[in-house]
C-alpha cells in the first residue's frame, strides 16, 4: 500500500496523499538563460509524457526568464535554486510552480525566512532536495535552527539502534536523514509545511536506506531519484533498481530518473519502472519473447520492429510477439493483442481469443492492424 502524506499541490498537478498516481518529472540540459531552446526541450518531454519540469537556476538572468519560460509550457515549471535567495524570491515573482532549495545553504534566517514568506504569498511549495554530494559537516547541522525536529528524529532512529551521531559511527544515510531533518526543521520553524522531499545518492543501497529511515518520520510526500545514475543503460539499471525496490514497498511520490543523455529517456524509463510495477499505465507495454531454438520464426526481427511501431501508439495497450508454441498462445492470450508465431506463420490473439492466422511475411503488419482497432 502506498505511503499515506500530505497532498502538495504542484501547478495542477496532486502529489502525495493516497490515492494521487506518481508523477514523472525530468530537468532540462541546456541553458534556462536560452529561452527558445528551453522551451523546445520542454516541448519535448510533454510529448513523451513529462509531467512536471525543473530547471536550473544559476544567475539572476536565468532567473528573469522564467516567466516567459512558464507561459509557453504546458506542465508546471520548478526553480532549482542554490545558495542565492534573491533568485528564489525572482522565480517565485516570474510564476514558478515549486521552489527546489536546500534551506540550510541559505544560512541566514532572514533570507531564509523572505523566501518563504513568498513561496507562502504565492501558494506554492518548497521541495527540500538532499544530496549525497553536497552534505554539510554533521558538526554543522544547525541544532538551534529546526533543532527540534531533528532532534526528535534523532531520537526515534536511536531507538531503532540505527542513529550513531553522537559516537561518530552513523552511517552516509543517516547523514542524509538529519540533514533532511535539519532542513525540514527551518522551515517548519516558520510555520511553513507545503514540502516535498528528496534524498539522493548514486548508491543504491544508501538511497533506498535513507528513504526507507526517514519515511516514519515526517508526513511528506517524497521525491525519489538516483542521483548521477549513469548513461541510458547502466543509469537506466540502476534507476529501476532503486526505485523499484521503494516504489515496491508504497514509498515514493514523484520519480525523476537522472541519466546522462538526451532528457526524454528519462521520462520513457519512469514510465517504463511504474508499468513494471502496475502503478501507471502510459501507452502500450510490449512482451517479447526473448528466442530460443524452439522459434520457428525471426522474434528479434518482429519484436523490433514491433517495437518501433508502437512509439507513436498512445493507447494503453498490452501487446504480445512470441516465437512458438510452448509459452507463445498463453502469453499472446493473455495480452490485449498478441501474436505467436511458428512454422512459417502465426496466430493473432484479441483479448484471449484468435483473431486470424497469417504467413510469416504479413505477421507485422496484421498484428499492427489489430494494434490500430484499439
Amino acid at each position: 500500500m502506498k505511503r499515506a502524506t500530505r497532498e502538495v499541490l504542484i501547478g495542477g498537478v496532486k502529489i502525495g496523499g493516497r490515492n494521487n498516481p506518481i508523477v514523472v518529472q525530468s530537468m532540462t540540459t541546456g541553458d534556462t538563460r536560452d529561452i527558445e531552446a528551453t522551451v523546445s526541450e520542454i516541448a519535448g518531454l510533454e510529448a513523451v509524457g513529462c509531467e512536471i519540469i525543473r530547471v536550473a537556476v544559476p544567475d539572476m538572468v536565468a532567473a528573469e526568464a522564467l516567466g516567459q519560460i512558464k507561459r509557453r509550457i504546458g506542465i508546471p515549471l520548478v526553480a532549482d535554486i542554490h545558495f542565492h535567495h534573491e533568485l528564489a524570491i525572482e522565480a517565485v515573482r516570474q510564476g514558478v510552480d515549486m521552489l527546489r532549495l536546500n534551506p540550510g545553504n541559505i544560512r541566514d534566517e532572514a533570507k531564509v525566512r523572505e523566501v518563504v514568506g513568498a513561496a507562502r504569498k504565492a501558494a506554492i511549495p518548497i521541495r527540500v532536495g538532499v544530496n549525497f554530494g553536497s552534505l554539510p559537516p554533521v558538526g554543522k547541522i544547525g541544532m538551534a535552527r529546526g533543532g527540534s525536529r531533528l532532534q526528535d528524529g534523532v531520537n526515534e532512529l536511536a531507538k531503532s539502534g540505527d542513529a550513531r551521531f553522537n559516537d561518530g559511527g552513523y552511517s552516509v544515510a543517516d547523514h542524509m536523514v538529519a540533514t533532511a531533518l535539519w532542513e525540514i526543521g527551518i522551515l517548519e520553524a516558520l510555520d511553513f509545511d507545503d514540502i516535498k522531499i528528496s534524498l539522493k545518492a548514486f548508491d543504491v543501497p544508501t538511497t533506498v536506506d535513507a528513504y526507507r529511515k526517514l519515511a516514519p518520520l515526517v508526513p511528506y510526500p517524497f521525491h525519489l531519484g538516483i542521483t548521477e545514475a549513469g548513461t541510458p543503460f547502466s543509469g537506466g539499471i540502476r534507476s529501476a533498481v532503486g526505485l523499484g525496490i521503494l516504489l515496491a514497498e508504497g514509498i515514493g511520490d514523484t520519480i525523476r530518473v537522472s541519466l546522462a543523455g538526451d532528457s526524454r529517456e528519462e521520462v520513457k524509463t519512469g514510465f517504463e519502472i511504474l508499468k513494471s510495477l502496475n502503478l501507471r499505465s502510459h501507452g502500450p507495454t510490449l512482451i517479447a519473447c526473448p528466442s530460443c531454438g524452439r522459434a520457428d520464426v525471426d522474434v528479434l526481427k518482429l519484436a523490433a520492429e514491433v517495437d518501433e511501431a508502437l512509439k507513436g501508439v498512445k493507447t494503453d495497450l498490452k501487446v504480445a510477439v512470441m516465437g512458438c508454441e510452448v509459452n507463445g498462445p498463453g502469453e499472446a492470450k493473455d495480452a490485449d493483442i498478441g501474436i505467436a508465431g511458428g512454422n512459417g506463420r502465426a496466430v493473432i490473439f484479441r483479448k484471449g481469443k484468435k483473431v486470424r492466422t497469417v504467413p510469416e511475411s504479413e505477421m507485422l503488419e496484421a498484428l499492427m492492424a489489430e494494434v490500430r482497432r484499439g
